[in-house]
């Protein structure tokens, strides 16, 4: 039987379980019975996640530590890397988290390669590498080849636009549609994309660690459907029973402009919204579907991806008493 195949025994590291797409897959794999060990800052909000009875370690420790490091990944099988920063509140701090985003990965890979990881499965984001890819989408395309460059086999997911709620660009799309009946956008609103539901990209996540074959592929994940960011925003207000939206698509917009408007209308911080933007210009689509082949699923239709984000929220424009 093949190393890189998991056993019951095996202990699987989970790096950002407490993220947006962490904790989601946290749950999942709980429920799959696979014994986990989570390194995070704030053990508190780790604990949260971790039903009763459930073989779950958590430790506290930071990426940028080896030693922490050290004692994250003794023993360890295989490991979820599912951290990687957008931005902070400002856009001159985009640069910044995307170098220690990389110092991390090397860091990760470092350690990992002394104690002797089989795998390790990443998260990253669907565009084509070339001068005009995004700040945003560099960033995470190089963390994927960093992680790649170890003796463990890695396995790198690309998604573009994730459809859940808590997700940056699901929380974007969801306030601007919900507060705004007429937007202008930068011209980047054209650009075809290809979303996905996130119970859809946990459902590959989980099921790249059950297939071995999947060990040392770097396989691209979408939903059913491949959209323009005009036509997903349409879909939204479709999928809520909203009024059509007026959308006026000007060539004159800067991302930096549409970043700080984003910040007035939307809880998320121009540091943030600015790389998301600007990765609006680069077309984020499945170039190749083989994943379907190594995890076959049902995927999930974008209005039933909104009808069940919707569900979810406790706050915000359009939930009743808010």
């Amino acid at each position: 039987m093949s190393e890189l195949a998991l056993q019951k025994e095996d202990r699987v590291l989970v790096l950002g379980g407490t993220g947006f797409i962490g904790k989601r897959l946290v749950k999942k794999l709980v429920e799959d019975n696979i014994r986990l060990r989570l390194l995070v800052r704030t053990p508190s909000r780790a604990s949260e996640l971790i039903p009763g009875g459930a073989d779950a370690e958590i430790l506290q420790g930071d990426l940028t530590d080896p030693h922490s490091l050290e004692k994250a990944l003794e023993g360890i099988h295989s490991a979820y890397y599912l951290v990687h920063s957008m931005g902070g509140s400002s856009l001159l701090k985009n640069t910044e988290f995307a170098e220690k985003d990389k110092a991390a990965a090397n860091n990760f890979i470092s350690v990992a390669d002394k104690a002797g990881l089989k795998r390790v499965i990443y998260l990253g984001g669907l565009g084509e590498k070339g001068e005009g890819l995004s700040e945003h989408l560099l960033s995470r395309a190089e963390v994927g080849s960093i992680l790649s460059s170890g003796k463990a086999a890695a396995t790198i997911l690309r998604a573009a636009v994730i459809i859940g709620a808590g997700g940056a660009s699901y929380e974007m799309l969801r306030y601007l549609v919900e507060r705004l009946p007429v937007m202008t956008c930068p011209k980047w609103i054209n650009t075809r994309i290809q979303p996905i539901a996130v119970n859809d990209v946990i459902s590959y996540l989980a099921g790249c660690l059950k297939n071995p074959e999947t060990a040392g592929q770097t396989l691209d994940i979408g939903g059913p459907e491949i959209m323009t960011y005009k036509t997903m925003m349409q879909g939204y207000a479709e999928a809520r029973g909203l009024a059509k939206r007026i959308i006026i698509d000007l060539p004159f917009i800067t991302p930096a402009l549409s970043a700080y408007w984003v910040d007035l209308v939307t809880p998320i911080p121009s540091g943030i919204a600015h790389p998301l933007i600007e990765g609006m210009k680069n077309e984020v689509i499945c170039r190749d579907n083989r994943i379907n082949e190594f995890v076959p699923i049902k995927r999930t239709s974008f209005r039933e991806a909104v009808e069940a984000a919707f569900a979810e929220e406790k706050s915000g424009p359009g939930v009743t008493g808010f």
